[in-house]
């Protein structure tokens, strides 16, 4: 019994692929009779003809395998890594400044060195700030 008009049908009206297309084993004798859309879609209602659900491919046992490789920092870009260094640099700046522990002119100053990437961390900053006598040692 050729049912391939019919699933070709089914898959069209389903909206999935010719694979997907299960008939009804009880039922092959009333699918094998429609021969128009209409009919197969009267199929599809009542259950005779249905798409298969789409089977997933597991990959747990590749994500179990596999061992993160690369750097502290490997995931993150050049640019990401400029952003976490200098924005805390730039509100300690701030901090500063609002305290009035520094003047407008030295924050200006420090706030150009720390866009043109002189100091690696907040300490770096305030070690040149305890050099300057601008701040005391702490500890």
């Amino acid at each position: 019994m050729q049912l391939k008009l019919q699933r070709r049908l089914a898959a069209d009206i389903l909206g999935v692929g010719e694979n997907r297309i299960r008939f009804d084993p009880e039922r092959l004798e009333d699918i094998a009779d429609a021969i128009t859309r209409e009919d197969v879609r009267a199929l599809i209602e009542e259950g005779a003809i249905y798409a298969a659900p789409v089977r997933g491919q597991t990959r747990n046992r590749v994500k179990e395998k596999r061992v993160r490789k690369g750097g502290k920092y490997a995931t993150l870009t050049k640019k990401e890594r400029w952003i976490m260094r200098v924005r805390p640099q730039r509100r300690y700046l701030k901090r500063l400044r609002d305290r009035g522990i520094i003047d407008r002119s030295l924050y200006r100053k420090l706030y150009l060195q720390v866009k043109a990437g002189r100091f690696k961390s907040i300490a770096d900053i305030r070690n040149l700030l305890v050099e300057m006598d601008v701040i005391k040692k702490e500890g």
